[in-house]
This record gives C-alpha cells, sequence and structure tokens, in this order.
C-alpha cells in the first residue's frame, strides 16, 4: 500500500514537471480564451434578447389589458343606451300630456297620476346615468343642437341663439343620445 502512495507521488511530480516544462503561446492562450468567452457572450447576447422580448410581450399585455378595462368600463356606461333611446319618446308623450292637461279641479287627480308617473320614471333614467339637455336660451351648438327652424327675432340679443325647445335633447353620461330639436332666432 504504502508503494502505491509512492508511485502517486511520483506520478504527481511527473505531471507537475511536464506542466511546468510546457510553454504556452500567446495566440493558444488568447484562443483557449475567446473560445471560454465565446458561448458565455452568446449566452449573455441571448439573455439580453430573450429579456427584450419579455419586456415589449409584458408592456404589449399591458396595454391590452388596459385598453380591454376601457372598453368594458365604456360598455358598461353605455349598455342601456338603446333601452334609453326607446324609452325618450314616453318621457316625450308624458311632457306634452301634462301641457295638454288643465289645472282645473276636474283634471286634477289625472294630471298628479301622470306627473307622478313622468318623475319616477324620469328619477330612474336618471340614476342610470341620462341627463336632460337644457337648450333654450343658449347659443345654438350643431354639435349638441338639430335646428328645425329659424324666426326673427326683435332682441339682438336672442338672434343665433336657441329660442324654444320642440323636443329635448339628453345626454347618456357624456355622450348625447338624442340631439335637441331646436327653433333659433335670427
Amino acid at each position: 500500500m504504502q508503494d502505491n502512495k509512492k508511485d502517486n507521488v511520483g506520478n504527481e511530480s511527473e505531471i507537475n514537471d511536464s506542466v511546468e516544462n510546457q510553454e504556452f503561446s500567446a495566440e493558444e492562450v488568447k484562443e483557449t480564451t475567446e473560445t471560454a468567452l465565446d458561448p458565455i457572450q452568446k449566452l449573455e447576447a441571448e439573455l439580453a434578447e430573450m429579456k427584450d422580448k419579455y419586456l415589449r410581450l409584458y408592456s404589449e399585455f399591458e396595454n391590452f389589458r388596459r385598453r380591454t378595462s376601457k372598453e368594458k368600463m365604456d360598455l358598461v356606461k353605455t349598455a342601456g343606451e338603446d333601452v334609453m333611446i326607446s324609452v325618450l319618446p314616453i318621457l316625450d308623450d308624458f311632457e306634452r300630456a301634462l301641457k295638454a292637461i288643465s289645472n282645473d279641479e276636474s283634471t286634477k287627480a289625472i294630471r298628479e297620476g301622470i306627473e307622478l308617473i313622468y318623475n319616477k320614471t324620469s328619477k330612474t333614467l336618471q340614476s342610470k346615468g341620462l341627463v336632460k339637455m337644457e337648450a333654450v336660451g343658449k347659443t345654438f351648438d350643431s354639435d349638441l343642437h338639430e335646428a328645425i327652424t329659424q324666426i326673427a327675432v326683435t332682441d339682438a340679443k336672442q338672434k343665433g341663439k336657441v329660442v324654444d325647445e320642440v323636443e329635448s335633447g339628453y345626454f347618456l353620461g357624456d355622450k348625447v343620445i338624442r340631439f335637441a330639436k331646436v327653433v333659433i332666432g335670427a
């Protein structure tokens, strides 16, 4: 067993002597270093490319998530738009009925019943985001009003302003769902 240890010690010294006696040229050292660094550089370049792809994909996903969230919010805000538009003629009929019914004692109960239904309906729609446009006395705005006709006015301040409202306009949130049909002073 001791002979084996001596043989191993002898082998180690021979290996050390052979390594010490070998001389490596500068080109061989450089080539060995480059080949060792080359895979590392490739991996670093791949890693950088993957990070870039990840960041782009992440930001694209965030934009998609924000956009779909905004679209959902808009859809929720205006989900009842068709229903609101279809109910507006009923509100108009209530308003016409209230104007047509006189205030005498014989029709007082009917008027109160119509007012009660009209108020309840309009408050329910207002709670869902429906807002009535105020047009009379305002300057004509083609983004909000639809001009039915023009009438001559004696007051110069009335020119270009809404003199009368034939049909009310409405907003649902910030969106105009029905333009006010108006008469303009000329």
